[in-house]
């Protein structure tokens, strides 16, 4: 019986161990395909496209771990130093826009070293 139980535990942490979602860093990959349809709205203002605001939603809840939120901060003044015509203001305006709390300024000065 005791080894009926043991057997039984261990098949039960086993699942749990399967279950449990292996962590994985954001990518630059990621966040530029979450923020794609905002691209357009940085240059030129207007209003914001849902798919925008959905992408910052979605990005900013999958960065949860400090290393994450450092992760997207370089991604996102990479993206904005490669991509011409972006109005600062804007992109750094943009999360206020959809509603959304980020704990850095969006900014190509930012140092994203700093970011918590």
């Amino acid at each position: 019986m005791a080894s009926a139980v043991v057997k039984l535990t261990l098949v039960a942490l086993m699942c749990i161990v399967v279950a449990v979602p292996v962590a994985q860093a954001i990518t630059c990959g990621q966040v530029t395909q979450s923020l794609a349809a905002c691209i357009n709205y940085v240059k030129t203002g207007g209003s914001v496209p849902p798919a925008c605001c959905n992408g910052i939603r979605s990005l900013n809840s999958q960065a949860k771990t400090t290393a994450d939120r450092k992760q997207t901060c370089t991604c996102l003044k990479n993206a904005a130093g490669s991509i011409p015509g972006v109005n600062p203001n804007l992109a750094s305006g943009l999360p206020g826009k959809c509603g959304v709390s980020v704990p850095y300024k969006i900014s190509t000065s930012t140092n994203c070293n700093n970011v918590k």
